[in-house]
């Protein structure tokens, strides 16, 4: 199954903790933070929203910052995703 956003939403996917830290300590589950970005999977086509013309500007592939409580989560063939609307990311990752 796939998900395909409507309007201006876009479907991420949280990126893997690292499991070694720089100095070669390997982290359990447990003591790994879960890092705040995300990787784009699926935009929706923009358009108007609320009146307004909205032009998608991530795409998938690309590597981004959201807002901590922002969007949807759902879990779809065992994968965790967030729904998010464009406006609540914050920062793409370069």
């Amino acid at each position: 199954m796939k998900l395909r956003p409507l309007a201006d939403r876009v479907v991420l996917k949280q990126v893997e903790a690292e499991e070694k830290t720089a100095g070669g300590i390997i982290l359990t589950s447990a003591g790994q933070e879960k890092p705040e970005v995300y990787e784009v999977i699926e935009v929706g086509p923009g358009g108007v929203v609320d009146g307004q013309d909205v032009e998608m500007e991530v795409e998938p592939g690309d590597k981004v910052i959201m807002g901590k409580y922002s969007g949807t989560k759902v879990k779809l063939d065992g994968e965790e995703y967030t729904i998010v609307k464009q406006g609540d990311i914050l920062a793409i990752v370069e």
